[in-house]
């Protein structure tokens, strides 16, 4: 009978290693690929756009209120000039202020005085409305004023200020000035005497009628009271530039109130009045 074969166990081997696999290579990316994806993905796009929107209506707004504030300030000087006080301006608001200088054409303009005085009238106050300005330079005018409609309001202390500063002799003997809106007549009083006068429009300004002088004596004849108020008013409120002319007038409890107007006035050319040499 055959012996079974033994087998001793041999000495245990290592386990073979197997060598490492090489990784494939990664595909170069392709040039602009993250760009393209950003610019069409729909969230991307959408954020452009409003970034871009931003941008321009920030500077579309800049550009607006930088515009409005120099033609605020050039219009306030011309103001200024002629009535020889400060003065307030602002323009309207539709259509777009950048729209009415490129086209040159100026829908309605608001203007307020401090209320100091317009030429030597002390306490004399005007609110401007200006419609339908069209700035079209010719060698005699920078454009035309399609309407424009003042108010003016003059304090009864403003009226005595100026009579007094104003008018020689009959000025120092005024030293109050009281108003009757039920008449229509303001009366400038003294310690000497009155003088009663109504506010009425002549030649396109204003000016006071004297209906009675009372307690004036040898001081001051009557006779030469009308002629000195009438010099006194045809210097305040007469030969205003574009044309500007007394409408109508009304006595109130403060002072006088009167409408002044213009229609299709040229804006003079800064040669004929330097008032309006930066318009």
């Amino acid at each position: 009978m055959d012996n079974p074969t033994v087998q001793y166990p041999s000495a245990q081997q290592p386990p073979v290693q197997q060598p490492p696999v090489a990784p494939y290579p990664e595909e170069p990316a392709e040039p602009g690929g993250r760009l393209r994806r950003f610019i069409t993905d729909p969230l991307s796009i959408v954020l452009i756009l409003v970034i871009v929107v931003a941008l321009v209506a920030a500077g579309l707004l800049g550009g607006e209120l930088y515009a409005r504030h120099r033609a605020d300030s050039v219009v306030a000087s011309a103001v200024e000039c002629v009535v020889q006080d400060n003065a307030t301006v602002s323009f309207g608001v539709t259509p777009p202020f950048l729209w009415q200088h490129v086209t040159g054409h100026y829908t309605n303009i608001s203007v307020e005085t401090a209320g100091n005085q317009i030429r030597e009238a002390k306490g004399m106050k005007v609110n401007l409305q200006i419609d339908d300005v069209r700035l079209q330079k010719t060698a005699d005018s920078n454009g035309t004023i399609g309407s424009l409609q003042a108010v003016i309001n003059w304090t009864s202390d403003g009226i005595k200020n100026t009579v007094q500063s104003a008018i020689p002799l009959f000025g120092g003997i005024v030293s109050s000035v009281k108003t009757n809106p039920g008449d229509g007549t303001i009366q400038l009083e003294g310690m000497l005497g009155s003088v009663t006068a109504k506010p009425q429009v002549v030649d396109n300004g204003l000016g006071l009628q004297v209906l009675s002088v009372t307690g004036l004596g040898l001081t001051l004849p009557s006779e030469t009271v009308q002629p000195a108020l009438d010099a006194f008013t045809s210097q305040l409120t007469k030969n205003y530039p574009l044309g500007i002319h007394a409408d109508s007038v009304q006595v109130t409890d403060s002072g006088v109130t009167a409408q002044f107007s213009t229609q299709n006035a040229a804006i003079p050319a800064g040669q004929q009045d330097p008032c309006f040499a930066g318009v």
